[in-house]
């Protein structure tokens, strides 16, 4: 916790830590910075920096993450595709929604979760195709509908035409999701003749 700034050292200080991290809401820089979020509000108005949705999608923009992307189409892509470096490792967000909670608690069902984990891991693979052949899973956390998720995912090893991708969920820097994924790259011939024995059945 960062305390006792003056209104200018900490609006130069919000300045610095978003150049940084430009994924921290206004909850997290409040209490960061020991004030009210309405306090960063102000701030983010008087620096002309806009709320953390539209800065994720400004990022996402200048990055062109997803044309990088070989083996999903865009909107096979689940959540927004920050940074891809392929074949090392990407970064994706997603807002939660009522719509993926369960209407009695408000929790976001786990398949959201993993979906947004085996997207993001299927798209850092340097290949035309490649399917998730195994998984390991921890949910550490429960997820609200409403939160903002950040996963970060690298390729931890490759062996052949498998590899093993590390990915963790966090949500205000809180992890709540890691998993160790075995993703598998096939040669677009590999992929025909599998439909082909599957239509000769």
């Amino acid at each position: 916790m960062i305390k006792n700034f003056t209104k200018a050292q900490r609006q130069k200080k919000i300045k610095e830590y978003l150049s940084r991290d430009p994924f921290s809401s206004d909850k997290r820089l409040a209490k960061l910075f020991n004030c009210s979020p309405q306090t960063i509000r102000l701030d983010r108005m008087e620096l002309g920096i806009p709320e953390m949705r539209k800065r994720i999608m400004q990022v996402a923009k200048n990055n062109s993450s997803a044309d990088k992307v070989k083996a999903l189409k865009k909107e096979e892509i689940i959540g927004e595709l920050i940074d891809v470096e392929l074949g090392k490792n990407g970064i994706a967000t997603l807002k939660t929604t009522k719509n993926m909670a369960f209407n009695r608690t408000g929790i976001v069902r786990s398949h959201y979760i993993f979906s947004l984990a085996d997207s993001l891991a299927i798209s850092i693979i340097d290949a035309e195709v490649a399917l998730t052949g195994s998984a390991r899973l921890r949910y550490k956390k429960p997820v609200y509908a409403g939160q903002n998720l950040v996963a970060k995912a690298r390729v931890a090893r490759q062996k052949g035409n498998k590899y093993l991708v590390s990915v963790h969920i966090k949500s205000e820097r809180e992890e709540v999701f890691n998993a160790k994924l075995i993703i598998i790259s096939m040669k677009n011939e590999e992929k025909k003749e599998g439909n082909l024995n599957e239509n000769s059945r």
